[in-house]
């Protein structure tokens, strides 16, 4: 399986109301981040909850870096496991939880 099929993978695990929550999100699969090349994903954007009218607004961004991910997590099952809860961190800043939350549900 592929990095990018792994991240769709994560993807389609979403219960069917998060994953139909999930609007005007761009999702991709960087090899790393220029400026931190050990980051495993960010997002970009404005979380669901913050958010007034987005008539014409561009799409939010979360980025998934391959690079650390994969140097990181050398063993196939690990690597699936973190780009699960990569994906699944930076869709929850999307929903509006912040780090102090996300380390409390396990996802940091």
């Amino acid at each position: 399986m592929t990095f990018e099929e792994h991240v769709e993978r994560a993807l389609a695990s979403l219960p069917p109301e998060l994953l139909d929550a999930v609007r005007n999100v761009e999702i991709t699969v960087e090899d790393e981040h220029p400026d931190d090349p050990d980051l495993f994903g960010l997002y970009e954007g404005v979380p669901l909850p913050e958010r007034g009218d987005w008539a014409g607004s561009l799409p939010d961004r979360i980025r998934i870096f391959r690079l650390p991910l994969v140097e990181s997590f050398p063993d196939p099952r690990h690597l699936e496991d973190e780009i699960r809860i990569t994906v699944l961190h930076e869709l929850a800043h999307y929903f509006g939880l912040d780090e102090e939350r996300l380390d409390e549900l396990g996802f940091s």
